[in-house]
Formats: C-alpha cells, sequence, structure tokens
C-alpha cells in the first residue's frame, strides 16, 4: 500500500479507505445497472448465485493469508524491543559491580544509546530508512569498554562475562528490528486482494442486476468488509509506522534513572 496511507491516523485512514471502496462499489454498481439489458441482462443473470460463496471464501482466505504475515511481524517487533531493553537492564544492573568509574561509564553509555535509538533510529524505521549500516556506536563503545576492564575477584569476572554476553544480545536484538521494519505486505499479495476484491464485487453485482436495491445493499455489505479488512492490514503493516507501532517506550523505561532527560 502507499506509505502515506499508513502514517495516518486510524479515523482518517478509515475514511480514506472506506471512501474509495464505496466509491469503486458504486461505479461498480452503475456500470452493471446500465450494461444489464437486452443479451447482456440475460448473460448476467446467468451466472450462478453458488458462485458467490467460493469467490467470498477466497477473499477471505487472501484477507487471512496477509494477516497472518502482518500480526507475525508486529509480535516479532515486539519481542525484539522487549529484548534489547531486558538485555541493557541487564547491562545496567551488572554494571554496579564495578563500582566508580567503570558503573558511571556504563550507565552513560547505555543512556546515550537508549537516546539516539529513540531519536534517530525510531523516525528511520519509521519510514523505512533504517538499515543494519547505521552503527551503534554507544553500544559498541559500552561492549569494547566491558572488554577492556580488569576484574578483580571471581565476582567481576563472572560480571564482566554477563555484561559482554547481554550487550551482545541487545546487539542482535536491536539488529533484529531493524530487519523487521523493512518488512510490509508484498504489492503481489496487495494485488490479489485487491483483484478478487473486485471479483466479488463485480459477482454481485451482475448476479443481482435485475434488482437495484438488492445489488446495492449487497455491494455496500461486500465493501464495507473489504474497507474493513484493508484498514485492519494497512494499521499494522509496518510494525514501526503509523499510530498502532511498536514504540520505544519500553527502552525508556531502562534507561538509567539518574541519567534520564528532564
Amino acid at each position: 500500500m502507499i506509505n502515506w496511507l499508513e502514517n495516518l491516523p486510524i479515523g482518517w485512514m478509515a475514511v480514506v479507505v472506506f471512501g474509495v471502496t464505496y466509491l469503486v462499489a458504486g461505479v461498480i454498481f452503475l456500470l452493471v445497472m446500465a450494461l444489464a439489458v437486452g443479451e447482456r441482462a440475460r448473460a448476467f443473470k446467468s451466472i450462478s448465485p453458488g458462485m458467490l460463496s467460493p469467490l467470498g471464501v477466497i477473499f477471505g482466505l487472501f484477507v487471512v493469508f496477509t494477516a497472518a504475515q502482518v500480526w507475525s511481524d508486529f509480535d516479532r517487533a515486539n519481542a525484539a524491543v522487549d529484548r534489547e531493553a531486558s538485555a541493557l537492564r541487564a547491562v545496567v544492573l551488572l554494571a554496579g559491580n564495578f563500582p566508580g568509574e567503570p558503573d558511571t561509564r556504563l550507565r552513560a553509555l547505555v543512556h546515550r544509546y537508549i537516546e539516539d535509538a529513540v531519536t534517530q533510529e525510531w523516525p528511520a524505521m519509521a519510514q523505512g530508512r533504517a538499515t543494519l549500516a547505521m552503527s551503534p556506536a554507544r553500544l559498541v563503545e559500552a561492549l569494547q569498554f566491558t572488554l577492556g576492564l580488569t576484574p578483580r575477584g571471581d565476582g567481576q569476572v563472572a560480571a564482566q562475562r554477563e555484561i559482554i554476553a547481554a550487550v551482545q544480545n541487545a546487539l542482535d536484538a536491536r539488529r533484529q528490528r531493524i530487519i523487521i521494519s523493512q518488512s510490509s505486505v508484498h504489492w503481489v499479495k496487495w494485488t490479489g486482494l485487491l483483484v478478487q476484491a473486485l471479483c466479488t464485487l463485480l459477482a454481485i453485482a451482475m448476479v443481482h442486476s435485475d434488482h437495484r436495491a438488492t445489488a446495492a445493499l449487497a455491494l455496500w455489505l461486500f465493501a464495507t468488509g473489504v474497507a474493513a479488512s484493508i484498514v485492519l492490514i494497512s494499521s499494522h503493516n509496518r510494525p514501526f509506522t503509523g499510530e498502532i507501532s511498536v514504540s520505544p517506550d519500553v527502552l525508556l523505561q531502562v534507561m538509567p534513572a539518574e541519567s534520564r532527560p528532564r
């Protein structure tokens, strides 16, 4: 779908989608009614009403097939952000095993990393511009700093090992959310869904071409279902785009307390 549509608030997205869908249904109604005369009218009525059921089932399968990908991507995006936040929280907690400058340095790096993620990466992901080429400099610096620490005692050795593992976990979670931010419903799927909806609308109008009121009501009902399906899929299509999206709130929650922006 068009990117600007996915960035609209849900209310305006619904207005646009429902308006366009009703407009298309209205054009189909007028076109079929105008053509339903003479021999064409008999041809339209020769179409079996039983054809509507398989057409509707196929459209439903298209919706389920498309929605399954969308919701899977959304769940994966949430899981990646949660895992990243948990890993960063572990870094902050374990940094306390190195009191003084190491603790302060690690907490500051985590703070700056989260700031960069919220102010730079989230807008880029929302616009589909985020790539793995964007380097998480603060997190890489935290990893290098931790590797350079000289632990004293078994406790600090274990803490150093866990901090390194947590930073690597956060890096992997970040990679996952950036990859997922590039995911969306392929245009081929959208085309199949919309073509199937169009075929079903045409079939409805032809089958009921001798009863204008019935045809109009049936078209309105199916067009409403089509529009609702498109709004549902479009609003979740890109996990980090639009009003319904994965937010960085959970990352902000793990920001070191003394480093929180006021």
